[in-house]
């Protein structure tokens, strides 16, 4: 019965991570039209935030009515947690190879884990901490450890623990602020804070030259804003107003493997045994978390 309770709420975080992961067909389709990483950032978290303030302006305006004293925690999940743990990612991938700066970035399951259990007293048990290590040990595999590809400065390394720091604080700040408003208002409120704040990483030129009646472009840049940010953010809150913050971090490492399935299917990558290891670890460490 625990089980069919939290079914729901797990299928919604899964789902955010399969959105995640797929966002590899947008970005792949935005650089070749001359957008940079960082350009990307900002037309995901600006256009995520124009989205989802237009659709709930006509919708639902129940949710941008917040109490002052509360905008700390939309500061946190919006600015602290969705824009810095970007800057800090792409930041780690100009110093480290990808699959370093992948792996790094998913020690952010780990930081959940600790920070709830200080905060809230959320147990570490054996259970969490088995689909925590078969998580992580998968999320390497996939982003290449076994491949030798590794390559690492310790400033790239503090990046990238930064950013599964920054990236793990969605979740803490998150339930914060759950306690006070429904899933879709800190979602929105979320991107209220983290589109402007992107606005640092604009490149005035740049988006000029790839947006230039180029529609193709716009639909892609939609598409992002639509299936890879408002969707899964919306869906990973939903789920975790409804469980602990550390198992929903933990079933999000389902991302990576979303991301190497897509660069399966649609762009005709290898999967070689190791990273076939590794996705059989994350659905495992899924599994175990049930």
């Amino acid at each position: 019965m625990e089980t069919q309770k939290k079914a729901p709420a797990s299928a919604a975080v899964l789902a955010a991570a399969a959105l995640w992961g797929v966002i590899g067909l947008w970005n792949r389709r935005l650089m070749a039209a001359g957008l940079s990483p960082f350009s990307i950032v900002l037309v995901r978290n600006f256009g995520g935030m124009v989205l989802l303030a237009a659709f709930f302006a006509l919708k639902d305006r129940s949710v941008f009515r917040v109490e002052r004293r509360h905008l700390k925690y939309f500061f946190g999940t919006g600015v602290v947690s969705v824009a810095l743990f970007t800057v800090c990612y792409f930041s780690c991938q100009k110093l480290c190879s990808l699959a370093a700066a992948s792996i790094l970035l998913y020690t952010a399951p780990s930081f959940v884990v600790l920070l709830s259990a200080v905060l809230w007293r959320e147990p570490v048990t054996g259970k969490k901490l088995l689909a925590l290590a078969l998580t992580l040990l998968g999320c390497a595999l996939v982003c290449g450890v076994s491949g030798g590809g590794l390559s690492v400065t310790l400033p790239g390394v503090l990046l990238g623990l930064g950013s599964g720091f920054f990236y793990a604080l969605y979740s803490i700040f998150g339930r914060f602020a759950l306690a006070h408003y429904p899933p879709l208002a800190v979602t929105v409120w979320t991107f209220l804070f983290a589109g402007p704040a992107s606005l640092v990483l604009l490149r005035p030129a740049e988006l000029a030259g790839a947006f230039g009646g180029n529609a193709g472009v716009w639909g892609t840049a939609l598409a992002l804003a639509v299936f890879s940010t408002a969707a899964p953010y919306i869906l990973y809150t939903w789920g975790l107003a409804r469980m602990e913050p550390g198992r929903a971090s933990i079933l999000a490492s389902l991302e990576p493997v979303a991301a190497a399935l897509t660069g399966v299917l649609a762009f005709g990558e290898p999967l070689g045994p190791p990273a076939a290891l590794g996705v059989l670890c994350v659905l495992a460490g899924v599994y175990v978390l049930r």
